[in-house]
Parts: C-alpha cells; structure tokens; sequence
C-alpha cells in the first residue's frame, strides 16, 4: 500500500550529512527530500535484543534523526548469539546504554534517547507520544498486546516483527489509517495462545542469524513508511521460514469483530495485558499453589535421597537439547509433550512422590496439572527451575 510520508523533511542536509548518505541521495525514490526526512524522524525501537539490535544499527546507519530505545535488561553472554549491537566487553551492562553507544560508533549525527525502564501501563502513552513510528522488537505477548493498543490510541503506525527458531514474520500495523481499512495486531491474533503454548526464544531458541532477516525487513518497512515510498507492508503477513528459505506474504484483513478497532471494540483503554495474556493457565497455577518448592528444599531432598532416609522421582520436564545443556543431577528426562498427550502414565508409577522442574517454572507448572488431575496429589514442582539451580546452587554449569 503506497502512503504519503510520515514526517517531514527536515530544512536541510549538511556537507557531512551528504557525504556519509550519498548512496540513498542518488536513488531517485529517496533522494534529498527523503533523506531530509529521515533526518527529521523520531523512531522508537522496544527492545535492545534480537530484534532490536539490527533494527537500531540499520536505523542509526540510514540517518534517522533521533533513535529511542525502550529497554531495561542487561547484558547476558547468551544474549551475544544474536544480539549484534553488544558486544564481550557489555556483559553486565544495561542493554539500552550498549546500544546508544555503539549506534554513536556506527552514527554519531543521530540523537538517541535511552528508556532504561519496563514499558508499562503508566509510561507507555507517554513515551509513545515522543515518536513517528514504533518498532516492535519484543518476545512476549503480554508487551505485543499492550504496543498494538497504546499504538492505536495514539494513532501511530508501528512496525512488528516476530521470531523463533527458524523462522519469522513481520508486518506494519495501522489501524487508525484514513481510508486504508487497515488491521491491527488484534486482527491477526484476537487473543494469545493458550499459556505455555507457545515457548519463549529462552525456552525454544532461535537461529541467530534470522534476527538479521527480520530486523532488516522492519527497517525497510520503517523507511518506507517515513519517506512516503514503495509499497508498505501495511495489511499484509510476511512470513519466512528460513530452513527451507521460502517467503511467503499473506492478506490479513481488519477484523469486523476485533475488540480493538472494529465497530464494536469494548478494548476503550489499557487493560492489564499480564491477566490477558497469563504467564501460566489457571490449572497450573492453581496446581501450584501449595505445591512449589524451592531449589534450596530440593537441594536437601536430593541429600535426604543420596543418605537413604528419602525416596522420590526427579523429572525433568525440558527437551533433549536442553537437559544436555545442563541439568539437576539425579533428574530424568520427561518432556512436557509426554505429560500433555498422557504417554507419561507409562513411564511412571505411583510408588515414589515426583518432583517435576523446567528451566523457570512455567513448563514444569503445566506438567504439575496434568498429574494433580490423574491423581498424584502429594507430586510438586520446583519454582525457578533449573535457571535457579544453576544461580543459587550449582553455578558451575553453564546458564541459558
């Protein structure tokens, strides 16, 4: 869909400016009005992660004027897979000051503005209200959620991207557009999946290098949205899988019934996107509740086990890449998709209590239902799970 420009241009371009630009200068579509454009915009990034990383370099590098980024975790070495605008020395550092200092290595014309908090409820329209254009780079639905509308009450176009393992989608969300019965985030996705449905990037991985592919796309949509050029990505799904290396780009059309932007929307404010969303079902909390130890009880257990006066079974409810990544020793391994279609019963007996773990909690939570509800009432899990472990008990192993 071909737009008008979102900003204006800017009065005008200095001598560095246009050395260090010439090679947008001399493609017709962009030239010096649309450079002066980008000079003029204020773009705000959420995330200095995966996403984030290609996604402000690129920025930084083709001239937008002034860069905010929306981040409030630090730098972890698994985090250097990926996340190409840190760098070994960062480690520890807060991700949003990494990243304005190597974006003033890669381009100290543009002005950035560090939001080193947690977007919320109470800050989001605020520091929305600063910007153009909004690039999505986050990993949880809870944030998307909470983007899409403060998005949409500001009237403010927005850029998202998603992905996991190998594979990623991107799209621009503009629902309040005049004349273009564009979709929103909710049109797409009206509600989020089911929780522990869909693994984390921490839980599941992904390719470092798709981070690239799909940060770039949001920056090439980002700019034509800016400059008013090419055919923006504007009710339409791109979707890559990169394994196979196919694209594909689907139709997604405004939702009559999205709670949001349809006719009938009852979405009139910001709700609270952690109850919509849900870190966990209510099975697994409620199976929870009561039944979650600590991994200083579980180191005492496992004591009790080794000496005789304690017996019990250790499951691990992780995958097989991750259990050789690290583990509790003296845990076997039962993936949750075992607990989830039942074939678990055939692997235990009701002899021994069974303590479950995951990486964090959440999984290990899900798996505590399933055996609550088959009638393992004395079975709990361990909170924290083996990220936990390996922090408070066990910091020889490797994290992840």
């Amino acid at each position: 869909m071909s737009l008008p420009a979102l900003v204006e241009p800017a009065t005008e371009l200095t001598i560095d400016e246009v050395r260090r630009y010439s090679r947008h200068l001399i493609i017709p579509d962009v030239g010096m009005t649309g450079q002066k454009r980008l000079k003029n915009a204020k773009v705000l990034v959420i995330g200095a992660g995966g996403l984030g990383s290609p996604a402000l370099l690129y920025l930084a590098a083709a001239g937008v004027g002034t860069l905010g980024i929306a981040e409030f975790d630090e730098v972890d070495e698994s985090n250097l897979q990926r996340q190409i605008i840190h760098g070994q020395s960062d480690i520890g550092k807060s991700k949003a000051v990494s990243a304005k200092e190597s974006i003033a290595e890669t381009n100290s014309l543009v002005e950035v503005v560090v939001h080193d908090e947690r977007l919320d409820n109470d800050n989001v329209l605020d520091i929305f209200a600063q910007y153009d254009l909004i690039v999505d780079g986050t990993d949880n639905f809870a944030t998307r959620y909470m983007v899409n509308d403060a998005a949409y009450f500001l009237n403010k176009p927005y850029v998202w991207g998603s992905i996991y393992r190998f594979d990623g989608q991107a799209s621009v969300f503009w629902p309040t557009l005049e004349g273009a019965d564009a979709p929103c985030y909710r049109c797409l996705y009206p509600e989020p999946p089911p929780p522990g449905m869909v693994p984390s990037c921490a839980e599941g991985g992904v390719l470092g290098v798709l981070c690239a592919s799909i940060g770039s796309i949001q920056v090439n949509e980002a700019i034509k949205l800016l400059t008013g050029i090419g055919d923006a990505a504007v009710g339409k799904l791109v979707i890559y899988d990169a394994l196979e290396l196919e694209w594909r780009t689907l139709k997604v059309r405004k939702d009559p019934n999205c709670r949001l932007c349809g006719p009938n929307a009852d979405v009139t404010g910001l709700i609270d996107y952690e109850s919509f969303c849900g870190a966990v079902s209510d099975e697994a909390a409620d199976a929870a509740a009561g039944s979650t130890i600590s991994v200083t009880t579980l180191e005492h257990m496992l004591k009790e086990r080794e000496e005789g006066s304690r017996d019990f079974v250790l499951v691990d409810v992780r995958e097989q890449n991750e259990f050789e990544i690290n583990r509790i020793p003296g845990s076997v391994l039962i993936p949750k998709g075992e607990f989830l279609n039942g074939n678990v019963f055939d692997q235990l007996g009701q002899d021994k209590p069974v303590v479950l773990h995951c990486k964090s909690g959440v999984r290990s939570a899900e798996a505590l239902a399933v055996l609550k509800g088959a009638g393992y009432d004395d079975a709990v899990h361990v909170g924290g799970g083996v990220v936990a472990w390996v922090n408070q008990i066990d910091p020889s192993q490797p994290a992840y």
